[in-house]
């Protein structure tokens, strides 16, 4: 496996949080108050981190303020220099960044401060193009202009990678980068050829498309796939089932990797269980991606340490 990916600088801004959202508050005092980072507002973290906030403080006395961020590479920045409590990232983001590996910004600066908490469902890499822009697979994106994700997030990890793969380098492509929902307003009015975005089927933006544009989205399938799994092993198979957007009738192969939580060693144990506790005892309250968020399953693909408070509940 190809663990060293080296590139250009691509992430600016690492540490800057979004727009503050969801911000409650629970009169008990700041010691009450979690941070909670979660992802751009047309995403799939977003709106799931809304319904943690719910469960949580109808559950215990804290309060989550959960903000609108960068997504995955920001967030485990925050994590490291504990500007949050908890935050949603991918699982290849969490390996990178404590093993201090993977991606230039993140090389030789190992944080080793996060801890795991649970991993929730797959995140399924998107591909999309208008209907008839002929771009038919990966290797027709080439000379192609392509938003690639927010800068920093892992959107932007993942579509680089996979790229990459695809023999596509940095100097093939015009790179373009901007949140779910500017990307599919570039596609829709074709100032982008192609747009990635990550997030657990049906994601809010490309619904939204396909309901105003004919689209396609481009299949990830065949010995590429095999390559893309190969040469990243936290990538998995993964299938969008027709009909989950207007006009893509059949399933569309590609892959995925997996969302989680985590946190940071200096939040207490009592507290991270307590957060725990609440969610996946209460997950019948969850209605995003519900299907796949599950205390049995809740350790699958964490690629780093749990945190005590997560072990104390899961073990």
């Amino acid at each position: 496996m190809n663990q060293n990916i080296n590139r250009r600088t691509f992430i600016a801004g690492i540490g800057g949080t979004g727009i503050a959202a969801l911000a409650g508050c629970s009169g008990e005092g700041d010691e009450d108050q979690l941070a909670w980072h979660s992802g751009g507002t047309d995403g799939t973290y977003y709106p799931l981190s809304g319904e943690f906030k719910t469960i949580v403080e109808d559950q215990t006395d804290y309060s989550l303020q959960v903000q609108s961020t960068g997504a995955s590479v920001e967030n485990v920045s925050s994590l490291n220099r504990e500007d949050a409590e908890f935050a949603l990232i991918q699982n290849d983001i969490a390996y990178f960044a404590v093993n201090g590996t993977g991606i230039e910004e993140l090389e030789g600066n190992a944080m080793e401060n996060i801890r795991g908490v649970a991993t929730l469902y797959p995140e399924t890499i998107h591909v999309i193009t208008q209907a008839d822009s002929g771009i038919d697979g990966l290797e027709d994106l080439e000379g192609a202009s392509i938003n690639t994700g927010d800068t920093g997030s892992g959107t932007q990890v993942n579509a680089l990678q996979i790229l990459e793969t695809a023999g596509i380098g940095e100097d093939d492509f015009d790179e373009q980068n901007a949140d779910f929902g500017t990307a599919a307003d570039q596609v829709q009015d074709g100032d982008v050829d192609a747009a990635f975005t990550v997030g657990g089927w049906p994601v809010g933006s490309v619904e939204n498309l396909a309901t105003n544009q004919d689209i396609e989205l481009v299949e990830i399938s065949g010995d590429l796939r095999e390559d893309i799994m190969a040469d990243a092993e936290w990538f998995a198979e993964d299938t969008i089932p027709g009909g989950t957007y207007d006009g893509v009738d059949d399933d569309v192969d590609t892959v995925s990797v997996q969302a989680m939580i985590a946190t940071h060693d200096g939040v207490d144990e009592e507290t991270v269980e307590e957060v725990t506790t609440a969610i996946f005892d209460n997950t019948d309250e969850i209605g995003t991606k519900s299907e796949f968020i599950d205390a049995d399953s809740a350790q699958d693909g964490m690629p780093i340490d749990l945190h005590a408070g997560a072990g104390a509940y899961f073990n």
